[in-house]
């Protein structure tokens, strides 16, 4: 009973997210006054939290086919990430991962509700499970595909394209303690929680650099970074107008600006605080 309520309180709680991240996000995409060369003027944040929503939303518009399909790993409750938006007001299909049973439940009972065949499962994502999720894909080349769970995502994102995946779009978190020239990355451990792993909670994920020259690898191109140093950007070009991608001038490094805060120096600075940890070259 007592169970029941606390989870009829947070879905109130849940609720007016949604409702407020509607609003928000309707208000801040009308008045951006948009230049298609310069991505930091097409964000805009309903759900997501560095003005991811408003980039997909500019980079979706210019695709040259599309099938309205996202999947996101490291989804969290489904309210504050990269896909709600296209899940909660475009109406998108697809599908959210995440390691929490407790989240993807509260997921279940309250975005996935605002969704037309939208799915949410509870998968702690390695190397191993991505076949997993690919068999349940509806699409191989998703309009959107999402990769945030602070650890794993360099070998998560290899095991993806391996496997067959190809994203029109492909949105990756990257670590900017490494900063703009390191290419480097955490070595793979399946079990991986960046809250365990070191007590400056700096030691996660990729450099934006590794990014690159993993993404150009396999035919994608760079796009930009968000002006809160979280996100990185990338797309296939076969999907968009050559022209479009030519002109595009997108910021190449931003400082997370979190992390900033938190520690109160550069991410020069801040590597040395886990220098000593154990890293693979890209």
């Amino acid at each position: 009973m007592i169970r029941r309520f606390i989870n009829y309180l947070l879905d109130v709680r849940d609720h007016q997210r949604i409702a407020i991240a509607l609003s928000k996000g309707a208000a801040m995409m009308q008045a951006r006054n948009i230049d298609l060369k310069q991505p930091a003027t097409w964000e805009f944040s309903g759900f997501s939290q560095n003005g991811e929503d408003g980039i997909l939303d500019v980079l979706r518009k210019n695709l040259l086919n599309y099938n309205r399909y996202c999947i996101e790993i490291g989804a969290a409750d489904g309210i504050e990430n990269n896909t709600s938006w296209l899940i909660v007001a475009e109406k998108y299909n697809g599908m959210l991962f995440d390691g929490s049973s407790d989240l993807v439940e509260r997921a279940k009972r309250t975005v996935i509700g605002y969704s037309i065949g939208a799915e949410c499962h509870n998968i702690f994502v390695t190397k191993e499970s991505v076949q997993a999720m690919k068999d349940m894909a509806l699409y191989h080349d998703p309009d959107v595909f999402s990769l945030d769970i602070d650890g794993n995502d360099y070998h998560i994102a290899q095991a993806i394209l391996e496997a067959g995946f190809r994203p029109k779009i492909f949105v990756v978190e990257y670590n900017s303690v490494y900063g703009p020239e390191r290419s480097m990355t955490i070595e793979y451990q399946p079990t991986f929680v960046f809250t365990k792993a070191h007590p400056t909670h700096l030691y996660y994920g990729v450099s934006i650099s590794g990014w690159r020259k993993f993404f150009e690898q396999h035919r994608y191109r760079f796009v930009t970074v968000d002006r809160n140093g979280v996100n990185g950007f990338f797309v296939d070009p076969q999907f968009f107008d050559e022209s479009f991608l030519d002109n595009v001038c997108g910021l190449e490094f931003a400082e997370n600006q979190s992390q900033y805060k938190k520690f109160r120096m550069s991410s020069d600075d801040q590597f040395t605080l886990i220098a000593d940890q154990k890293f693979i070259a890209i």
